[in-house]
């Protein structure tokens, strides 16, 4: 596995069932909400500190996933991407980035085609048998309960990186 994570520039992520529980509540006034967990974030954030850009691309379209991406400093956001392969191939074309150098982590069919191009596939424990199926890795964890945080971590060990973010937090 770590020839796949060796080289990795980015990594891509889809939002509900991924970096939510796929749960979507809605008030009496018909605006959505969703829950993001706290150390997913963290991990997004360390990823980035270490020079590894985070992404998103969701088939949904919600505002609450701008206002989560900008609270996080993730500036590719493809949302409405029903054919999510058109938006990976766009962020290649913007970035430059090649398949060995993106991850990827879905839930569901729609992720498969992402999953089966890039360096390194994941799926949180709960994702579809099907997206289970094109991962290199599955999470102990379920989306939108600590997975993200667990693909996070996994880069910066392998990357090398974990001993200086353990440090960090040290005094």
């Amino acid at each position: 596995m770590n020839d796949k994570l060796a080289d990795i520039r980015l990594l891509l992520l889809d939002v509900d069932g991924v970096m939510t529980d796929g749960g979507i509540i809605y008030d009496g006034n018909g605006l959505e909400t969703k829950v993001f967990n706290v150390k997913d974030g963290h991990g997004i954030k360390m990823l980035q500190r270490y020079g590894i850009e985070v992404g998103i691309i969701t088939g949904r379209t919600s505002q609450v996933v701008d206002i989560r991406a900008r609270e996080l400093g993730i500036e590719l956001v493809y949302q409405g991407a029903l054919k999510k392969l058109e938006s990976y191939l766009d962020v290649k074309q913007k970035t430059g980035l090649t398949d060995s150098q993106i991850a990827y982590m879905g839930d569901d069919v729609i992720d498969v085609p992402v999953m089966k191009r890039v360096s390194f596939a994941a799926a949180p424990a709960d994702a579809l048998i099907e997206a289970r199926n094109a991962a290199h890795y599955i999470t102990s964890c379920t989306g939108g309960h600590g997975a993200v945080r667990e693909i996070c971590d996994l880069i910066l060990k392998w990357r090398g990186f974990w001993d200086e973010v353990v440090a960090r937090y040290e005094l």
